[in-house]
C-alpha cells in the first residue's frame, strides 16, 4: 500500500513537472516564435538604429511603443541566437512579432527601404543635397561636396555644374544606412535606365547631348507648367540653339541673379556679368537651373517642329504666352505686355 503511495506520489510530481516544463516551453516558444512585443496602439512603427546602438537602446526604443511579454525572455532568446549587437538601418516592425524575427532583423541588418525623392522644383545644389537626404542617416553636406566636386563627378560623366542631371525626379527606394558613393552609384544606374537608346537616340538627331536636352528642359520649366505650351517652348529654344541665338531666357536670368521670385526682369538684371545669364552670354548655361521632370525631357525630345523664335507673356495676364517667328510680332506683343505691367506699377 506504501509502496503504491510513493508510486502514486512520485507520478504525481513527474506529471506537474512535465506540465511545468512544458508550460514553460510552450511559453518560451509563443514568446521566441509568435510574439513577445505587442504594439500599443496597434500600429507598426519605425525606428533608425545608428552605429554603435546597443541590445539596451534598442529595448528603449521599442517599450515605448510596445508592451514587451519579458525582456529577461528577449535577453536569453539573444544569448542563445549569439545576437550581441544590432546593424545599423531602418526597421519597421508589425504590430505583433516575436523574439526571433526581431533578433534576425537586427542581427542581420534586414532593414525595410525607405523613399527618397524630390520634385522639378528643386533648383540648386544645396537644395538638392538637402532633399535627398532628408530620410537617409547620410550626411547632406558629404552629398553637396560631391556634388560640387567636378574630380568626383567627371568619373560619372558631369561635372559641378551638371551633377545635378544625375538625379532625374522621381521616388526612389534605398536603404537608410546607404552610403554617398552607394547612392550616386545608384542614381547613375536610374540615369542609364531612363536615359535609354531610344531616348539617346533623339537627343542626337537633335544634335544633343543627354545633359543638353535637360539643360532645356529645366529652362522650359522656368517658362511654364502649361503642359500645352511646354512642347511649343520646347520647340523655341530649341530652333535658337540650331540657328546659334541667344537664348534670351529670363528663367536663367534669375537663377544668375539667384532670385527666383523676381516678378519681372529689368535692365539692372540682364547686365548681371554670370555664365547663366543667357542674354550676355551665347549657347546654353553651364547647367540646368533646376531639376527637370522626366515629362519634360521627353518634350524635348519630342518637340514638335516649328518657326518660333520669340516668345512673350500674353498682355491678358493668362498666364499663356505669345510664340512669333520674327522680331517685329514679337516686339509689339512685348509692348503690350510691358503697357500692362507698367499700367498695374509691378516693377519688380
Amino acid at each position: 500500500m506504501k509502496k503504491r503511495y510513493v508510486v502514486r506520489t512520485v507520478l504525481i510530481v513527474l506529471g506537474i513537472l512535465i506540465l511545468l516544463g512544458g508550460s514553460f516551453a510552450l511559453e518560451q516558444y509563443y514568446r521566441l516564435q509568435v510574439s513577445n512585443f505587442r504594439s500599443k496602439d496597434n500600429q507598426e512603427h519605425s525606428y533608425n538604429i545608428y552605429p554603435g546602438a546597443s541590445i539596451d537602446s534598442v529595448l528603449a526604443l521599442m517599450e515605448s511603443d510596445y508592451n514587451i511579454g519579458s525582456e529577461t525572455d528577449f535577453r536569453l532568446h539573444a544569448r542563445i541566437l549569439l545576437f550581441h549587437h544590432p546593424e545599423p538601418g531602418h526597421y519597421v516592425f508589425p504590430t505583433r512579432i516575436g523574439d526571433k524575427e526581431v533578433i534576425d532583423r537586427l542581427k542581420y541588418g534586414k532593414q525595410t527601404p525607405v523613399n527618397i525623392t524630390w520634385n522639378h522644383y528643386v533648383r540648386t545644389r544645396e537644395e538638392l543635397a538637402g532633399r535627398v537626404t532628408r530620410h537617409l542617416m547620410l550626411d547632406s553636406l558629404e552629398v553637396l561636396q560631391l556634388l560640387d566636386s567636378n574630380e568626383y563627378m567627371a568619373s560619372y560623366g558631369f561635372n559641378k555644374e551638371t551633377s545635378r542631371c544625375l538625379f532625374i525626379p522621381n521616388t526612389y527606394q534605398v536603404f537608410w544606412d546607404i552610403s554617398a558613393d552607394q547612392l550616386f552609384a545608384r542614381m547613375l544606374r536610374e540615369y542609364n535606365t531612363f536615359w535609354n537608346k531610344e531616348r539617346r537616340d533623339k537627343a542626337d538627331s537633335l544634335g544633343l547631348t543627354p545633359i543638353e536636352v535637360a539643360i532645356i528642359a529645366s529652362i522650359v520649366e522656368g517658362e511654364s507648367h502649361n503642359p500645352r505650351e511646354m512642347p511649343l517652348i520646347a520647340s523655341l529654344y530649341l530652333n535658337r540653339v540650331h540657328k546659334g541665338m541667344l537664348l534670351q531666357a529670363c528663367p536663367t536670368v534669375k537663377y544668375a541673379v539667384g532670385d527666383f521670385k523676381l516678378k519681372r526682369i529689368l535692365n539692372r538684371h540682364l547686365a548681371v556679368d554670370n555664365p547663366y545669364n543667357t542674354y550676355k552670354y551665347p549657347g546654353l548655361p553651364p547647367g540646368p537651373i533646376r531639376c527637370p521632370a522626366p515629362a519634360t525631357i521627353d518634350m524635348v525630345l519630342n518637340a514638335p517642329k516649328t518657326n518660333y523664335l520669340f516668345m512673350c507673356a500674353n498682355p491678358d495676364l493668362s498666364g499663356t504666352h505669345i510664340f512669333s517667328s520674327s522680331f517685329g510680332s514679337h516686339a509689339a506683343a512685348a509692348a503690350q505686355y510691358r503697357q500692362t505691367m507698367d499700367n498695374m506699377q509691378i516693377i519688380e
